[in-house]
């Protein structure tokens, strides 16, 4: 049997489906790689919110899985809407890695030590509401404008000096570096790269994260898959996930999420949403259900979802 595996085109994409080939073919599992064009891949010039619902790029992979065009699909989880087609299931989640956001910027501009350490008024491009709120909650002075594309169009803008900087997931960074992709040389322009704490500038629900999604009903895909899962990261993801059930969130909601581990049995999860005025409200919660943990921090951020509701 080989696996057929659905994924997006573009180069991070394709570096987090190869990982989950290299991770079953090292269990003798045989595979190959289908790409599948997305509506998010194909429309590039405007913002999230501007295209339409959450999972643009996944709809038409989803397809092709219900289809039995492909086997398995792979996904950046962060991507899936926190429901999904009854007849599909994560069957597994493989290693997460940094679950941060990244500052990239030139050297020779940074000033400080700050979480943003950027002069005033400095032009930062992103395409995220959540990030969008994040900046200016933190910096209102700095313009924040819109930087769409994948991960090395981004990189390539502030390379050519089209921003004065632009934030980026770590994961997308790391994972490119690891499998091997040409990316603008950030060393040769001067450009750095600064880590941003998640507890502060929290990231979107399942960043870092990759999803291998499958039919219910292929016994034979799902255990094989089912090798190449980490019940930790689930876990934790369950917290987060459980809060983007209930913000119903999307691209276009300034709605962030992160958990972590405590000890063996607890888990830290915090969470923020931007209200109607663009004020982040933060809440958190420490415990050892996920749903629990979930459902107390959704609680907590009562005051931004009445802003919101009253739109």
């Amino acid at each position: 049997m080989t696996l057929r595996i659905g994924t997006r085109g573009s180069a991070l994409a394709l570096a987090q489906a190869h990982d989950v080939a290299r991770r079953l073919n090292a269990r003798g599992i045989a595979t190959a790689i289908e790409i599948i064009s997305t509506s998010g891949d194909r429309v590039t010039d405007r913002s999230f919110a501007e295209i339409g619902a959450f999972g643009i790029f996944v709809r038409e992979i989803e397809s092709a899985l219900l289809d039995a065009r492909v086997d398995v699909a792979v996904h950046s989880y962060k991507d899936l809407p926190s429901t999904g087609p009854a007849e599909l299931a994560i069957a597994a989640v493989p290693e997460r890695v940094d679950v941060a956001d990244v500052l990239l910027a030139p050297a020779d501009a940074l000033v400080g030590d700050d979480l943003l350490p950027l002069r005033e008024g400095a032009r930062v491009g992103t395409s995220s509401a959540r990030r969008r709120a994040l900046l200016q909650h933190f910096r209102p002075d700095l313009q924040v404008e819109l930087l769409r594309g994948n991960v090395p169009t981004r990189v390539r803008a502030i390379v050519e000096g089209r921003f004065d900087a632009i934030v980026l997931a770590a994961a997308g960074l790391l994972r490119l570096q690891r499998g091997g992709d040409a990316l603008p040389s950030l060393d040769a322009a001067g450009i750095a790269v600064r880590r941003l704490d998640p507890a502060q500038f929290v990231p979107a629900p399942s960043q870092g994260a990759v999803a291998v999604q499958a039919r219910r009903d292929d016994a034979a895909a799902n255990a094989a898959v089912a090798s190449i899962d980490d019940v930790g990261v689930r876990r934790a993801l369950a917290a987060e996930r459980g809060a983007l059930a209930r913000a119903e969130a999307g691209c276009s909601l300034p709605f962030g999420a992160w958990c972590r581990p405590v000890d063996d049995d607890t888990l830290k999860l915090t969470a923020v949403l931007a209200d109607a005025a663009g004020t982040v409200i933060r809440a958190e919660a420490v415990g050892a259900d996920p749903d629990a943990l979930a459902a107390t921090v959704w609680e907590q951020l009562a005051p931004a979802r009445a802003t919101r509701s009253n739109q």
